[in-house]
């Protein structure tokens, strides 16, 4: 069901828009989790670290399928709010055009330079292997990945987060259950692992490509609309190509992290695997809220209400430090427990590895998801620039960070704490960018102040 975000109580809105979403990114973190909890559990830690080893460069995958979804979003929520429908669809389907062409060249590169990408990031002999064979199974299933993100951005724009959320619970929970079956009772170890995942994808994303064409054939307007506009695509691609570049350097940053990580041995390997996983499942999570903040800040500028902007900011932090609240306890004071529950025989210093990441960085989530809600306003009003300097400044510092403080007696330790010290600079910085109102549509005063 499409919902106008552009009226009624800013909190209100936004609470039952994201937390559908929030929701989502509980399920579609579940794949990722699902796979390192059965890959530990049910093969071997190794293959644990293999998983984990691989999911580093799956993020690249999902950054573009990421920028794919954002541009798309934020481009049809404010024809959504504007109401002019034609220009929606085409948006739409010059969109999925697009996305096809984007996923057969990754597709074909990533076949070609995937286990040179490996040997990168120093991967262990013994690893190698379930790496690969895992990442080649990973790269086949990616067109699934790249329609299905697409969809959810579509559903997002026109108010609509609770039917990619049905759509995640279902597929995610089959998801857990395959691979189990798969590892289990046909004993294809990692391979296992990959399909289950492949599978369950795919028919998610047919279901969701169904479903928002359905959608589309109900809203208003009979004049056909244009299959392909090259004016709608400039202006998708002005949203996706900064928003390509900040999740994919964030990859790479990321991979650069593991190859240090990597210098430490299998057990930080695992720990890292194990307590990454949960971190990513929160971070993921704020971030999709920041999107429905993308969402809701360019539908309202598109319907010329930029007042509303700042509630809804607001209104965001509210509901994102509610959910600090819990999150920061559980990984606190469970630690070991959450750690423990992807290993089946850990050793203690694969456990303390990831105790020592999620103690450390889980009192900033409060800093890091401040930084996502000012982020979702910048986005969602197209001001790209502000955003990326934020992001990259975080990145940079993380990776310089955990290079330089490994090499002294801190060790693996040094490599968590590069975590807070760029979320803290980076989240000062996107304040400041949202506080300065450069958001605002141009020639707008106003004394108000969030």
């Amino acid at each position: 069901m499409n919902k106008d975000l552009t009226v009624g109580n800013p909190t209100s809105v936004l609470c039952k828009f994201c937390l559908p979403l929030f929701g989502s990114i509980v399920f579609q973190q579940l794949y990722n989790i699902a796979d390192s909890f059965v890959a530990g559990k049910f093969i071997s830690e190794n293959a644990l670290a293999a998983v984990g080893n691989s999911y580093e460069i799956t993020l690249i995958f999902i950054a573009f399928a990421f920028g794919c979804n954002i541009g798309c979003s934020v481009t049809v929520s404010a024809l959504f709010g504007a109401k002019r429908y034609r220009e929606l669809k085409t948006a739409v389907t010059t969109t999925l055009i697009a996305t096809g062409v984007l996923c057969a060249v990754l597709m074909a590169g990533s076949m070609i330079f995937c286990q040179d990408l490996l040997h990168l990031i120093h991967t262990p002999d013994n690893v190698m292997a379930d790496s690969k064979l895992y990442l080649d199974i990973y790269i086949l299933g990616l067109p699934f990945v790249f329609f299905y993100n697409v969809s959810t951005g579509i559903f997002s724009a026109l108010g609509d987060s609770k039917t990619p959320f049905w759509f995640l619970a279902a597929s995610s929970t089959t998801n857990i259950f395959m691979d189990i079956l798969f590892v289990t009772a046909f004993d294809m170890g990692v391979a296992g692992v990959a399909w289950a995942t492949f599978m369950c994808q795919g028919v998610s994303c047919l279901l969701a490509v169904v479903v928002v064409f359905r959608r589309l054939r109900g809203m208003e307007g009979t004049r056909h609309a244009p299959l392909f506009s090259g004016k709608l695509l400039g202006r998708i691609v002005r949203i996706a190509v900064p928003s390509i570049l900040q999740q994919s350097f964030i990859s790479l940053g990321n991979i650069l992290i593991q190859s240090t990580i990597n210098t430490f041995g299998t057990s930080v390997m695992a720990g890292y695997s194990a307590s990454v996983k949960l971190n990513n499942l929160v971070i993921t999570s704020f971030t999709t809220l920041g999107n429905g903040i993308s969402n809701y800040t360019a539908q309202n500028l598109g319907a010329g209400k930029p007042e509303r902007v700042r509630q809804g900011f607001r209104a965001g932090l509210t509901i994102v430090w509610t959910l600090c609240v819990p999150l920061t306890l559980l990984y606190l004071l469970g630690s070991r427990t959450l750690v423990s529950l992807f290993l089946d025989q850990p050793t203690e210093a694969t456990l303390q590895s990831g105790m020592a990441f999620l103690k450390i960085v889980s009192p900033f989530y409060f800093v890091v998801s401040t930084k996502l809600v000012a982020d979702g306003v910048l986005r969602g009003a197209g001001k790209m620039k502000p955003f990326m300097v934020a992001t990259f400044t975080d990145l940079i510092l993380r990776v310089v960070l955990a290079k330089t403080l490994s090499a002294t007696a801190m060790g693996a330790t040094g490599i968590w704490c590069a975590w807070p010290i760029g979320w803290s600079i980076a989240t000062a910085m996107s304040l400041l960018f949202y506080r300065s109102g450069c958001w605002q549509p141009k020639g707008m005063v106003s004394a108000e102040k969030a």
